[in-house]
């Protein structure tokens, strides 16, 4: 029975370490709150350059998959040939569904956290993530966006 030993001494010292920086986080300071500002803004710019960079692969190439039945919709429109256009082509109509779900996931995100503020969990997880990289120091891939010339 060695696993679960192994599983509870990495699991302890995973919680001990977060423990650690949680016992750092300093909400007081106005530099940390923008901070995880910025790094909450450069998540919502990354999941929304990651949705435009699907359409413009996935997106495009599902697309043109789908032009001649997309003409024939255009000429005759009825749902049949809808149902029968994304039937007869799979492989595009996963490709339209990914990315046509992958926007929603991220506008009811974006949306729920506008209108009901970000959630606590989320919120610790940004502020963890900031203490993270206040740690690591410049080295930090996400160091200039997170600090700004201003806040050094």
């Amino acid at each position: 029975m060695v696993l679960p030993k192994i599983y509870t001494i990495m699991h302890h010292s995973k919680h001990s370490s977060a423990t650690k920086i949680s016992e750092q986080i300093d909400n007081s300071d106005p530099n940390f709150q923008l901070q995880v500002q910025r790094l909450y803004q450069l998540t919502v710019y990354s999941r929304w350059l990651f949705v435009g960079l699907l359409w413009a692969s996935v997106g495009t190439w599902s697309l043109w998959g789908l032009r001649k039945e997309i003409a024939l919709w255009l000429q005759h429109f009825t749902w049949v040939a809808v149902y029968y256009g994304l039937s007869y082509n799979p492989l595009s109509t996963l490709g339209l569904s990914l990315c046509i779900a992958m926007t929603l996931s991220i506008l009811i995100w974006q949306s729920r956290n506008i209108l009901f503020g970000i959630s606590p969990s989320e919120k610790k997880r940004l502020e963890m993530q900031v203490m993270r990289i206040r740690q690591q120091g410049k080295s930090h891939p996400l160091w200039k966006w997170v600090n700004d010339a201003k806040t050094d």
